[in-house]
């Protein structure tokens, strides 16, 4: 009857080269320990799984590792281009002329509220709200400033005291001023090569165009009476 005989088995320190090798290349793992021919192959094979010792991609912690990949993404973000199809260099050209909307913007906004304030009763909320929307182009154009500049824009603050006058020739004045302010928004979108600008100024003329319409039909209610 056959015994099975236990021999001893050969442990293989290649995994643990290969360990060390990433812990620390640069130093012996079994100082003051001759190879012997075994181990000597043993190192030659593990050779090509260990990490050359100048590797610096090994070492780097996962972390490190990871904000790197991230870095190298976010800067092939559009955003992060240095001159953006949208709200660059192109609509930068178009800069003197956005500021000088915004100053025109306000001006209307305290206008209508003014006007408001002297308007008949049935007139005042609609005034208001065209304030409100005059407000608001003059907040989109600031943000496209940023867009293209990077800087805020601060308009001028006007202490200026705003006559009205008569009811009827106050109606008469807005809507030029609102059909002209929608010329100069769609002239402007034209002028521009910029795509993303272009849609923006139609959509604010459209807004002025409206804005008359609504005028005009205060002024007729206002003969009527």
């Amino acid at each position: 009857m056959e015994q099975n005989v236990h021999r001893p088995e050969i442990y293989d320190y290649r995994q643990y080269d290969r360990v060390w090798q990433r812990v620390a290349p640069n130093l012996e793992p079994y100082p003051g320990m001759r190879q012997s021919p075994d181990s000597k192959n043993s190192s030659a094979e593990a050779a090509p799984a260990a990490a050359p010792a100048n590797s610096t991609t090994m070492m780097a912690p996962v972390s490190q590792q990871t904000s790197a990949a991230q870095t190298a993404q976010e800067g092939q973000l559009p955003g992060a281009a240095q001159n953006p199809c949208c709200m660059g260099s192109a609509a930068a050209e178009m800069l003197e002329v956005l500021t000088g909307f915004v100053e025109e913007e306000l001006g209307d906004r305290r206008y209508y509220l003014a006007l408001s304030r002297q308007a008949p009763v049935w007139a005042r909320q609609r005034l208001r709200d065209i304030a409100a929307d005059e407000g608001g182009h003059a907040r989109r154009l600031m943000a496209v400033h940023y867009l293209i500049t990077g800087e805020c824009y601060r308009p001028a603050v006007s202490c200026e005291h705003i006559y009205i006058g008569r009811w009827c020739p106050a109606l008469r004045e807005r809507y030029h001023a609102e059909a002209c302010n929608g010329l100069n928004y769609a002239r402007a979108a034209e002028g521009t090569t910029d795509p993303c600008l272009a849609e923006l100024l139609n959509e604010l003329s459209a807004d002025e165009y409206r804005h008359a319409t609504e005028l005009m039909e205060m002024l007729e209610r206002a003969l009527q009476g």
